[in-house]
């Protein structure tokens, strides 16, 4: 039976690049794989033709002489120079297959497209640092000086890993490439070298100090600037301070989380702070000047409005918080405590009875209340 022609077969045009080329192959895999085909008996074959036409197409010189020639190229004493396919004219299948082996499962698998193996250089880890700072830091900024545990590069191999200075050597087993490859079935498995842990270089006389990593664990002093303005949750970055890199790769960034410790005085509600503050009931009931607390270490005095109830609040503006990176100053909010009297005397307590009885009109909120009450029980009467 004679050979069907290797572009019909990839179902491509026999102008068609190499790009061109290995898509179809890849589809026609796919398609006609024997594990997505039980049912059909002829599927081997047909896979087996695909991968044979698509291993003579992949190769420029291969396909030139098919080009020119057909499938008569290959025959014969032609086949020795040409580059003739093995197995009975079935292909080199394990060559082909890996070719797009990459494209369809090398991200899964941990490889690389393209090939070329990984770099014998790898970033260090990024590190995380919680830092707590006061309201008053918080409000001015600050420069904080912080100790972080962390990986650096080892000083006498320079990072290399290697004793004296000498220079890693490509790993023998993988070639440098970082990876080896296995035929199962119809399926070639990478997986990382097991000689090299897949960095593709090996150290026949690594550094005392640090075990051939590149690298040693050590504690870090950093100067730290925090901004004014800055609150739970905001995110300092500082670049290349993280772990070091292995084998003189670059090193990761550090990333610091400002966490504002609670305060006595003042609660914080963006760039607003809110402060409560107790009065006296003659105070409340008389009016007055009281002094407030800033957070700028300041004092300001508020007047009181007679007749002031528990929760009243007062605006100082541009007292609160400044807005990270210049977007102005929040303000400050003053709420009102009535303090109601205790531990009184018999003459306070005399007082007091009296005023009761002279201040029928002096408690509105009160007779409103009881007068709303007054008409509620009216209503259940009635209505029983």
């Amino acid at each position: 039976m004679a050979k069907r022609d290797y572009y019909e077969v990839l179902g491509a045009s026999k102008g068609a690049s190499a790009d061109e080329l290995k898509k179809a192959y890849r589809s026609k895999a796919k398609e006609l794989h024997p594990d997505r085909n039980s049912d059909n008996p002829n599927a081997e074959s047909q896979f087996k033709e695909v991968n044979e036409a698509y291993d003579i197409l992949k190769n420029v010189e291969k396909k030139a002489a098919y080009d020119r020639y057909g499938h008569a190229a290959f025959e014969g004493g032609n086949g020795a120079s040409a580059g003739r396919p093995g197995h009975g004219g079935q292909g080199d299948f394990s060559s082909a297959f890996s070719d797009v082996f990459d494209d369809l499962f090398g991200d899964f698998m941990g490889g690389q497209r393209g090939g070329g193996g990984r770099s014998r250089a790898q970033r260090g880890s990024d590190l995380r640092y919680n830092l707590h700072i006061s309201l008053e830091e918080a409000f001015t900024g600050s420069r904080k000086t912080i100790s972080v545990p962390t990986s650096v590069t080892c000083t006498p191999c320079t990072g290399t890993g290697a004793e004296s200075g000498a220079e890693p050597q490509t790993c023998p087993t993988c070639s440098g490439m970082g990876k080896v490859r296995a035929q199962q079935g119809f399926f070639t498995v990478e997986r990382a070298c097991p000689t090299c842990a897949g960095i593709g270089q090996i150290i026949k006389n690594p550094c005392k100090s640090c075990g051939g990593a590149g690298r040693v664990d050590k504690e870090r002093s950093l100067s730290v600037n925090i901004p004014a303005g800055v609150e739970t949750g905001t995110r300092i970055r500082l670049a290349g301070e993280g772990e070091a890199g292995m084998r003189g790769g670059p090193s990761g960034d550090l990333y610091i989380f400002i966490e504002v410790r609670e305060h006595a005085l003042f609660q914080r509600e963006g760039g607003d702070l809110f402060c409560n503050v107790p009065v006296s009931m003659s105070t409340a009931a008389l009016g007055g000047d009281i002094e407030v607390p800033t957070i700028d270490g300041g004092r300001s005095r508020v007047k009181i409005p007679g007749g002031s109830q528990s929760g009243r609040q007062m605006r100082l503006r541009s007292k609160g918080m400044p807005m990270l990176r210049g977007g102005g100053t929040g303000d400050m909010f003053i709420e009102l405590s009535v303090e109601t009297p205790v531990n009184l005397t018999s003459r306070q307590k005399e007082l007091l009875r009296e005023f009761e009885k002279l201040g029928e009109d002096n408690n509105p909120f009160s007779s409103t209340f009881f007068n709303k009450v007054k008409s509620f029980w009216d209503g259940m009467k009635s209505s029983g």
